[in-house]
């Protein structure tokens, strides 16, 4: 992934603040597997020039795709130290405006980049290639009877409809830096990767929720109120540009039966697992563990009640 970052900056920053022993081993806080010998065709204890060890790792951080994380490496080394030591990283501002120019906003309380989201939302945040494993939620939500509501109401008034519905779902993930992924007749799938993920896929679920309340009580055209299904889980995912690879994913797959076996209509649920990275201010809002239905697996729930209204179309 190379979208036109000028590597002159960070190749000078390297060569002009680190030893080459101390690029290596940042190198390899990016990507543990990284060898530096391989990479030269250098044999093993080879010196290595500085200018020439920053040349080639900047280039196989590109080649690799990650070229991005290993500037916020980078970041976290002179922000936090490393072994206890303070490093000075000369020129890293030029570094990191070179990937602000290139259409990446820096979250500076995480340390991390993604896409400048007023310029573009594509469903890898402009970060992620084939085979990035990471640690993610994703958030599945189901829209209860759809072909009913279909069937029962106009074309018209279910394309207003899904249509703000669609702006309510949007504006909670993407607003909290998650992406769309699959969107369907009925439903979708969101994912989290960037900052407090976990916690930021639970209150996108219970934004939409309590929205879609509201929006029943004075909004909806429709003969019936539109009822959902929300579930959160969080675990390993291994990232691919297909759609159907990904959706095969274990975390993706139990968050699908936790929305299907374990969540009422009009309500969120979340993982055990999940819930036990939450603080307890939040877990207080939800309620106590319960068994999903002829499975093991435990989840809480947060739910909102509706009463049924007919509105004339």
């Amino acid at each position: 992934m190379n979208p036109g970052f000028a590597t002159r900056f960070c190749r000078k920053c390297l060569y002009s603040s680190l030893s080459v022993d101390h690029m290596v081993r940042f190198a390899k806080m990016t990507y543990p597997e990284y060898d530096i010998y391989e990479s030269t065709g250098y044999p093993s204890g080879h010196p290595i020039g500085a200018q020439d060890a920053s040349d080639r790792i900047v280039a196989d951080m590109l080649q690799y795709g990650l070229y991005i994380d290993f500037v916020e490496t980078l970041i976290k080394v002179e922000s936090d130290g490393y072994m206890g030591r303070k490093f000075a990283l000369r020129g890293l501002d030029d570094v990191i405006d070179d990937v602000l120019q290139v259409g990446y906003s820096f979250d500076s309380a995480t340390g991390q980049f993604f896409e400048d989201q007023s310029q573009q939302v594509t469903r890898n945040w402009g970060r992620l290639i084939d085979g990035d494993e990471r640690q993610m939620a994703v958030m599945r939500l189901d829209v209860v009877d759809n072909t009913k509501l279909v069937k029962e109401n106009s074309k018209q008034l279910i394309d207003k409809t899904y249509g703000e519905f669609r702006d309510i779902v949007e504006g909670a993930v993407v607003g909290r830096l998650g992406r769309l992924w699959s969107w369907e007749g009925d439903g979708t799938l969101g994912a989290f990767m960037l900052g407090e993920y976990s916690r930021l896929a639970i209150f996108a679920g219970m934004e939409i929720i309590n929205r879609i309340y509201m929006f029943n009580k004075l909004k909806n055209p429709l003969n019936a109120p539109l009822k959902l299904r929300i579930a959160v889980h969080s675990g390993n995912f291994v990232y691919s540009d297909d759609e159907t690879e990904c959706l095969k994913s274990d975390i993706i797959r139990k968050v699908k039966m936790l929305e299907s076996k374990a969540a009422p209509p009009n309500s969120i649920v979340i993982s055990e697992s999940l819930a036990m990275a939450q603080d307890q201010a939040l877990l207080n809002i939800f309620s106590e563990p319960k068994v999903v239905p002829k499975q093991t697996e435990k989840f809480r729930m947060y739910q909102v009640s509706m009463e049924r209204r007919v509105q004339a179309r």
